[in-house]
């Protein structure tokens, strides 16, 4: 559970923006979207390969 302090004379904008900053960076969104749909482990190394792949060209073609 995130706890945000409001500051004395703080304007509420501000403290919403700062919820959502650290909403964002606890990654909960990400989370529960991962959660929702069950990928084999198969799967998901097959994607990190292809995603390494696609990386190292990109690198391979800017060295040229």
């Amino acid at each position: 559970m995130l706890i945000i302090p409001v500051k004395e004379g703080e304007n509420i904008d501000r403290a919403l923006k700062r919820f959502k900053r650290k909403f964002d960076r606890t990654g909960t969104m990400r989370q529960l979207r991962k959660r929702q749909q069950f990928t084999k482990p198969s799967v998901e190394r097959r994607q990190q390969v292809l995603k390494a792949e696609y990386i190292q060209s990109l690198r391979d073609q800017e060295e040229y």
